[in-house]
């Protein structure tokens, strides 16, 4: 009976170290919160040191064209949250193909979508490279009001008109077709870092639609075929890191969105910025070391 004791409670212990390797990170559905509910003081101390302490930073964050969100995923029973413009919804250009994404997977476990091979090959085309074709391909089989009301759902509340707004696409990539513009803004293709850090962090622990789709959907963003921005830095700094990614540019705005998942715990996170400059790529790519840095500094 001891011998049985002791090898559960070592297997109980192994799981506990070995099973957060994998993703969907393994916690009880009561230590998964509402992010909004996880701002870390200590850390949003550090991440406004850091980020403002660079006076072209400042300045684009001061004009409201510049916001910053990051989720420390270290330990998963102890996760931080720290935003700078967190509920700003700006332009976000491609990145939004996160919200398609979902309303896909949604309509398809609900049977409103038959999963295809034509339908996969879109999904992945959608967020690996970008391909604007195969977004409106999916746009135009889904609908806006699939995709409203996937935002708009309680349950996710990715677009909450009471906070700013959030995630919305509402206009076709590559012109042409009806619009359906969000009501604060009347942007066609928005975000606010507060909601996309929600969305990766629901995505990381399984949570949207459900575990199986968490889990499609995690492939689907693996291995992005884009390597600018957020990924052109972690390919040099973390090459073995596991990345899991969207992100887009028009005009004067940039966006990028990342789970970075490496092999030790320490760096482990959730990074999304939005800025509206045109040297917004390479402001961009310059984040991710400060970021880091931030995430590494001990709790005050």
């Amino acid at each position: 009976m001891k011998i049985t004791y002791f090898a559960f409670l070592f297997f109980t212990v192994c799981l506990s170290i070995f099973g957060q390797q994998t993703l969907p990170i393994k916690v009880g559905s009561e230590k998964v919160k509402p992010l909004t509910k996880l701002i870390d003081t200590s850390l949003q101390a550090n991440l406004e040191d850091e980020i403002l302490g660079n006076e072209a930073w400042a300045s684009l964050i001061g004009q409201k064209k510049m916001a910053i969100g990051i989720v420390d995923l270290s330990n998963p029973e102890h996760v931080r949250f720290a935003r700078i413009n967190g509920n700003h919804m700006m332009y976000a250009a491609s990145l939004p193909k996160i919200a398609i994404l979902l309303a896909a997977m949604d309509a398809i476990e609900k049977g409103e979508l038959i999963e295809t091979s034509e339908i996969k090959k879109d999904m992945r085309l959608m967020i690996s490279k970008s391909d604007n074709a195969a977004s409106t391909r999916m746009i135009d089989r889904l609908g806006y009001a699939k995709i409203e009301s996937v935002m708009t759902d309680p349950t996710y509340a990715f677009y909450d008109e009471g906070n700013g707004g959030g995630l919305w696409v509402g206009k076709r990539y590559g012109g042409g077709g009806n619009t359906n513009r969000e009501p604060l803004k009347q942007l066609s293709h928005a975000a606010s870092v507060t909601q996309v850090c929600r969305f990766y962090y629901l995505l990381a622990n399984g949570k949207l639609v459900n575990e199986k789709r968490s889990k499609q959907m995690l492939n689907i963003m693996e291995n992005p075929e884009l390597h600018h921005k957020f990924v052109n830095t972690l390919e040099i700094i973390a090459p073995s890191a596991r990345l899991f990614r969207k992100s887009g540019s028009w005009k004067t705005y940039h966006s990028d969105s990342i789970l970075v998942w490496g092999k030790e715990a320490n760096r482990r996170y959730i990074l999304v910025a939005l800025i509206d400059d045109p040297n917004g790529e390479q402001i961009i790519r310059n984040l991710v070391k400060p970021i880091e840095k931030v995430l590494k500094k001990p709790e005050i």
